[in-house]
């Protein structure tokens, strides 16, 4: 169930009788040779999913993050950190003034990571807020399944590419990740990386993917029955 599926009304009527709410932080950015929205169409998916199985309301994407080392790839947008935290803290207080208490936050991008310390900070100030937080990709479900069938999970690789969000048909093989020091601005993140996969194969078998999907809404399905 999403809001932009629903009237106030309909959320008035929602708030009488639960004050969870799903967040999905994603981001705009390039993932070689998938959807550029990748990172929003994940953790979006594991909020419809999670939805349907309790009924806990999913707010609209929040569909830029903070990505500046990719600028350099045509169609990533990217927020300042300074930005980014403030969105995130004004949709926060945005609904907690309507009474939502208990938020679940799906994070689908890496850069978006430094807003947790912002949401400590809320919840020290707004009574009665509590935040959870889930990062997929760096969960031990992930790690466990990954190392289950000999796979390197990474940016852009197969880990990624669910059937929703391949955009094109994906190249046979991988690629090694290359070697660097530092921290890479955008310019030289396109030098290093190239087609924008970071390391591992480009895809594994449908059926591994399905696993995963699964086992990680598990996960989610588990943090909204925690946060109760």
């Amino acid at each position: 169930m999403r809001i932009d599926d629903l009237n106030w009304m309909d959320v008035e009527a929602y708030l009488k009788q639960e004050d969870r709410i799903m967040l999905v932080l994603g981001a705009c950015e390039e993932h070689g040779y998938l959807s550029l929205m990748t990172d929003t169409r994940i953790p979006l998916a594991l909020a419809d999913a999670a939805s349907q199985q309790t009924g806990v309301l999913v707010a609209p994407p929040l569909n830029f993050g903070v990505s500046p080392y990719f600028l350099t790839y045509p169609g990533t947008i990217s927020l300042r950190a300074s930005t980014y935290l403030a969105v995130v803290e004004d949709m926060v207080r945005s609904l907690y003034g309507q009474g939502f208490r208990r938020f679940m936050c799906l994070n689908g991008h890496g850069g978006n990571e430094g807003v947790r310390s912002r949401l400590v900070e809320l919840s020290n100030e707004l009574p009665g807020l509590q935040v959870s937080w889930y990062a997929w990709w760096l969960s031990n479900t992930v790690s466990s399944l990954a190392a289950k069938y000999q796979l390197k999970p990474s940016h852009a690789s197969w880990m990624e590419a669910f059937s929703f969000t391949r955009v094109c048909e994906l190249p046979p093989g991988g690629k090694t990740a290359p070697s660097y020091t530092g921290l890479l601005n955008a310019e030289r993140t396109r030098q290093v990386y190239g087609d924008g996969v970071f390391d591992g194969p480009y895809q594994a078998d449908e059926a591994v993917m399905t696993e995963m999907f699964e086992a990680i809404l598990q996960d989610v399905l588990y943090l909204l029955k925690f946060n109760t």
